[in-house]
């Protein structure tokens, strides 16, 4: 089986998640679930209690609101397929503890090791730049970092996806463009 790389994109609540987690069956058995959510209210304990209910025990979690590319290299060898959810929590988690320059750089980071993995990867990312424009500079870095990334990513994928109200939208199929 030839590695590839899918981008699932959409808004909140479009089923990014539960398609991503139908997908990954048909790219091996041995999976994973990098989670970068991290539950610093109930709200988003609920959020994430409903996720591993609805994966079950099929899969193999690893939270890692941070060191995302590092988590990733430790998988080589280990696993069949990586569902990342998701990039936009990731890039938030970075840019509230650091700075954008630094996420821009483990985006970097990321970009140059997917190369060095061995494994399918699923990665879901919000839609975040179809809405009105921010009030705030934090926001509006957000937006902007989480539009560039998810073009990189897009780039790199052999397949993109974008859901709208729980129906998948194919935009890419097919080999990764340099």
């Amino acid at each position: 089986m030839t590695r590839q790389i899918i981008l699932i994109s959409g808004g909140a609540r479009s089923g990014k998640s539960q398609y991503a987690e139908q997908r990954a069956p048909e790219m091996g058995r041995r999976r994973i679930y990098v989670a970068t959510a991290e539950a610093k209210d109930e709200e988003m304990a609920q959020r994430i209690a409903e996720h591993q209910k609805r994966r079950g025990s099929l899969w193999r979690t690893i939270e890692e609101p941070l060191g995302l590319t590092e988590a990733l290299l430790r998988q080589r060898g280990n696993t069949d397929c990586a569902l990342v959810d998701c990039l936009t929590l990731w890039i938030s988690n970075l840019l509230i503890r650091y700075d954008e320059k630094y996420a821009t750089q483990k985006v970097h980071e990321l970009m140059e090791k997917l190369a060095e993995l061995d494994f399918n990867l699923i990665f879901v990312t919000n839609e975040v730049g179809s809405g009105i424009v921010p009030d705030n500079a934090l926001a509006r870095k957000f937006r902007d970092l989480a539009g560039w990334t998810n073009q990189t990513v897009a780039q790199a994928a052999d397949e993109v996806i974008l859901m709208v109200a729980g129906l998948p939208i194919i935009v890419k199929k097919g080999a990764a463009c340099s």
